[in-house]
């Protein structure tokens, strides 16, 4: 990927560098973001540049990778990564943001932003192909894109790009006595076709990760021939095929002989759900029926290692889980509660008895310490005359009684549930625990008053607020809305600079500590563990699986 010319905020980035303002990964991150090269942009911070992948690695040859297979409905509506995982393979993404959070191209070539941030030019590799021998084109990707901001297709792409690409509208309908809201592109012009391999995104507002953006897991490019239709043998631009997708049981790819691209060193990757009981992976993994997993629960975590030529790979990441009410609903509608709920919670101990100390303390606002914008603010810490004292103003000097929904895998949430339920009888706050199996909770997970919800890595903090918390969003599942709220958080997308969007930052975290719907205890590690014969494999702070890096060693 080049560059035809330099943005004018990079001589400031490389001051800030020098002057130690910022590290050499948030240079680089940010650098390639607007436009970059990679290769140049490890130059430039004086490190040598690490391929994407590794070379000379065995050719041929199947792995099989213990991991749920959920129903898809619409790749670009999934919630998960897991069948990000699947999909990948076969339907690409413009961009790819590695395992140190660099984002380089896939199907784009190359990224040139205004000095506003307000308009993004994209290209697109010349060579890139669908499967079936059709060029890749700016059609394709344009369509791709208003298909994703369209709400009537339900993607989460919606919450990342609301606050540059779209605007609300009324539609005339009334629901509840109250006028109906949609959104829209915001302007005729806001993606624009330049030629056959290039095309605009001409923003509303300053956006700073656009290319971290385009990389969100349900923002695959699919046929538009085949109108966003997902089955096995669908066309893609990938280099595996989908040959098997069966719920519940198994998913198998097999390397095309149409790739556009280096063929994959695989031949085919066969993903196996093991169910729920942890006692099926450990066995599964001893036995060599599969020869790596998803990930690692603490709690099968010394069973892992003891199994001989396993490897553990480890990595630290901005994922956590919430547990949040609907905002807009009793009891959850009041403040008062809302606060209540996080004074109860000794995140430390948590992070003790659920993960064995390894985790950080979280926050209450989901801007994790890894983010380059986090602001440190004063800890909200477990406070329980306090919390009795805002439930009795709210209403409730007996008490409270609530019912939270989860899910049972991977363990940690589950027990993560369990000790928070023990810590908010304390205060007064009485919660059933109505756990679900994990299809019936994918099903109502944004619907339930009260649930608990793990959320994966973003590289920034902004992300993941744009997701969770702009209101009326696919994602926003506590159905949030705070008009405020939205106004910084549009502002904090269009600042490169980390320490000045590190103020609006702290802004954010503040109202959504004092105000925000969510209870958040924890940062978390995750791992997971390969055979040895894998090779290839680097653990991604969001799990994803990158199977063109993969290959396995002949026995």
């Amino acid at each position: 990927m080049t560059v035809s010319r330099e943005h004018p905020y990079l001589p400031q980035l490389r001051q800030q560098l020098g002057c130690g303002r910022i590290d050499r990964r948030e240079f680089l991150r940010t650098a390639t973001l607007l436009g970059v090269a990679a290769g140049t942009a490890y130059v430039m911070a004086d490190l040598p540049a690490p391929a994407r992948a590794q070379t000379n690695l065995p050719k041929g040859g199947k792995i099989r990778i213990g991991m749920h297979v959920q129903e898809i409905k619409d790749p670009q509506t999934i919630s998960w990564v897991e069948p990000s995982n699947v999909l990948h393979s076969t339907v690409q993404y413009l961009t790819v943001t590695d395992q140190n959070n660099i984002t380089h191209g896939e199907l784009l070539e190359k990224w040139e932003a205004s000095e506003d941030l307000k308009t993004w030019t994209l290209t697109i590799r010349k060579e890139a192909a669908w499967r079936s021998g059709r060029p890749f084109t700016a059609d394709d990707a344009i369509w791709n894109i208003k298909r994703t901001l369209n709400p009537k297709t339900g993607s989460s792409v919606l919450g990342l790009m609301k606050g540059y690409m779209l605007e609300e509208y009324a539609t005339g309908e009334q629901k509840d006595g109250k006028p109906v809201k949609s959104t829209r592109l915001w302007s005729d012009n806001a993606i624009e076709k330049v030629d056959d391999k290039t095309f605009r995104l001409n923003c509303k507002a300053a956006q700073l990760a656009v290319p971290e953006h385009l990389f969100h897991y349900p923002f695959f490019m699919l046929d538009p021939a085949e109108n966003g239709t997902f089955k096995p043998g669908m066309n893609g631009t990938g280099p595996f095929e989908i040959v098997a997708y069966n719920v519940g049981q198994n998913a198998v790819v097999r390397a095309s002989k149409s790739y556009w691209g280096k063929p994959p060193n695989l031949d085919e990757v066969e993903f196996i759900d093991l169910g729920t009981d942890s006692g099926a992976l450990i066995a599964a993994m001893a036995s060599g029926q599969v020869d790596g997993v998803y990930e690692v629960d603490f709690s099968e975590l010394d069973a892992i290692k003891a199994i001989p030529d396993v490897v553990v790979h480890p990595v630290t990441t901005a994922q956590t889980a919430v547990a949040r009410g609907k905002y807009d609903q009793k009891p959850f509608s009041d403040v008062r509660v809302r606060q209540a709920l996080k004074l109860a919670i000794d995140q430390q101990k948590l992070i003790d008895i659920v993960f064995r100390g390894t985790g950080t303390i979280g926050e209450h606002h989901s801007v994790a310490p890894v983010h380059p914008e986090y602001a440190k603010l004063p800890m909200v810490g477990q406070d329980i005359p306090k919390a009795r004292q805002l439930l009795a103003e709210a209403g409730f000097p007996d008490g409270i009684q609530l019912e939270i929904v989860c899910k049972p895998t991977p363990a940690w949430e589950l027990a993560s549930v369990t000790v928070m339920t023990e810590m908010w009888k304390a205060a007064g706050i009485n919660v059933k625990i109505n756990v679900m199996p994990p299809a019936s909770f994918w099903e109502v997970w944004q619907k339930v008053p009260f649930g608990y919800t793990a959320w994966a890595h973003r590289p920034l903090g902004v992300m993941v607020l744009g997701l969770a918390y702009r209101s009326g969003v696919p994602w926003n599942e506590s159905s949030y809305a705070n008009p405020e709220f939205d106004d910084l958080l549009t502002q904090a997308e269009g600042i490169l600079d980390p320490d000045k969007r590190r103020v609006v930052m702290a802004k954010l975290e503040q109202i959504l500590q004092e105000d925000g719907p969510i209870v958040q205890p924890l940062w978390r590690v995750v791992q997971t563990g390969y055979h040895k014969r894998v090779k290839g494999f680097r653990m991604h702070p969001s799990q994803y699986i990158f199977l063109d890096e993969l290959a396995v060693e002949k026995v």
